[in-house]
């Protein structure tokens, strides 16, 4: 279950980047309730999306120079330096060089052996973000691939991620662990791309989840807004019900409504 104890591998830290900040801002505030904060004048147009005065995410403009709108998920590191080269090591890419972030942490961009792109925040005064797995908060992160064991060798390696199988109908399914969490402490999972024909098309990336109290009055406020529906709510069996979205500008995300024997607070 992903909570606010974070751990070496776990995600910390989401942020949407977008060409329309108050557009941005406009959409998620009515579809989860975030209220936006500026990180001040030196923080370039970044800032916080905010529920009831707790951190959930952040939020940036940019332009087609960045590449597309689209979420970041950050995986926790003790050492960003070292976990981006790591990443090097194990025919990854880095983006964006680890950095001092107005001594709040550090924070690195980097892309794995496929080319998806991922964050490292390594904690300073900021751990990250205020909540998890409520309401408006990130709930689980998906990775999309076309190849989970390229996928689980590289991630175990940069981040120490570890891998289970979770059987369902339809085949089984891949989840992720920091290490020696064990599977109480599974925040994700890997889908091969060749299993999601919509997934396919997009090509390979991280997909963040946001927990949400009714999936298909999410959705359809979602379409008021302006988002796109990628995949209808569907029940999934021991889940929960879900939706795939994207939102005004392109950027995709996922809602889950988990079922209630999943469901625990975050400490």
């Amino acid at each position: 279950m992903l909570t606010t104890r974070f751990v070496n591998g776990a995600p910390n830290w989401l942020d949407v980047a977008t060409p329309d900040l108050d557009g941005a801002r406009s959409f998620y505030g009515g579809l989860f309730g975030w209220q936006f904060v500026s990180a001040g004048p030196d923080a370039g147009g970044y800032g916080f999306f905010q529920r009831d005065g707790r951190t959930v995410a952040g939020g940036m403009p940019s332009g087609p120079e960045q590449g597309p709108p689209a979420w970041t998920v950050y995986f926790r590191s003790d050492d960003a330096r070292a976990t981006a080269e790591a990443a090097e090591q194990a025919h990854g890419r880095v983006l964006v060089r680890p950095m001092d972030v107005m001594g709040q942490g550090h924070m690195a961009v980097l892309a794995d052996q496929a080319g998806v792109v991922f964050g490292i925040w390594q904690p300073g005064r900021t751990r990250g973000v205020d909540v998890a797995n409520e309401p408006g908060a990130l709930c689980w992160a998906e990775l999309y691939t076309p190849d989970i064991a390229a996928a689980a060798a590289f991630y175990h390696r940069v981040l120490g991620l570890e891998t289970s199988g979770v059987p369902f109908p339809d085949g089984t399914y891949t989840c992720l662990n920091p290490e020696g969490a064990g599977e109480d402490a599974m925040f994700g999972g890997v889908v091969p791309l060749a299993d999601d024909p919509v997934e396919a098309q997009a090509g390979p990336y991280w997909l963040p989840y946001f927990a949400v109290e009714d999936t298909d009055a999410v959705v359809e406020q979602a379409q008021r807004l302006g988002g796109t529906v990628r995949l209808p709510a569907t029940s999934v069996p021991g889940v929960g019900r879900m939706a795939r979205l994207a939102d005004p500008y392109g950027a995709r995300f996922a809602v889950l409504r988990s079922e209630p024997s999943r469901e625990r607070k975050a400490d």
